[in-house]
């Protein structure tokens, strides 16, 4: 199939799902059931994952030819919602080489002693790589929200803690903040961000 219509087709199933602006966005308003029509029983799914892979592997060899781009793909789900199997099945025909794989969880130490995007933006994939975000900076969006003793373990100064911090680490200020390091560190990049829902989702 020429690449035109693989970027044809793969326009159709995405653009549903895409989200271009976070104002209004509400993710009880999509179901992660949801196929956009697309109705293959497991065999012919399993064919069309194949035939997805070698396309990326393909992908992958001209954005490392051409060492100008990069692709940072950012999983960010519940635990045992499917991430790390989304993860395997998805990427399963890159070359390992060319693609890096940060999972975050509890920061160590050093992690602390800096800002909180620090351990974040250090794992941005380079020119020519893919890099994939195995959860990301959106666990400082919630989980530091809900349990302070988390906030206070970053040492920051007490005079900046106050209910404007929240907006520092709003999902679409840290997604700026990502963003703008990246064009900085590579002068052009695509930026993507995936939810895993479930391995049904994902195809």
């Amino acid at each position: 199939m020429p690449r035109k219509d693989i970027l044809d087709r793969i326009q159709r199933y995405i653009h549903p799902f895409r989200i271009t602006k976070g104002q209004g966005f509400q993710l009880k308003n999509y179901d992660p059931g949801d196929t956009c029509g697309l109705k293959l029983n497991k065999r012919e799914a399993s064919g069309l994952l194949q035939q997805g892979t070698e396309w990326l592997a393909q992908e992958q060899d001209v954005l490392y030819a051409q060492d100008r781009w990069s692709l940072l793909l950012v999983f960010q789900a519940m635990d045992a919602a499917g991430k790390d199997s989304t993860i395997k099945h998805v990427m399963s025909g890159v070359n390992p080489q060319g693609c890096q794989v940060s999972s975050f969880k509890q920061p160590s130490q050093e992690d602390l002693s800096h800002d909180f995007m620090w351990r974040y933006s250090r794992r941005l994939p380079e020119r020519g790589r893919i890099g994939i975000f195995n959860r990301s900076y959106y666990e400082e969006v919630l989980i530091v929200r809900v349990h302070e003793e988390i906030l206070k373990q970053q040492k920051i100064p007490q005079s900046l803690v106050g209910k404007g911090i929240w907006d520092d680490r709003s999902p679409i200020s840290c997604t700026s903040r990502i963003t703008s390091l990246v064009r900085e560190s590579l002068s052009s990049s695509f930026f993507c961000m995936c939810r895993a829902r479930n391995r049904r989702s994902a195809l």
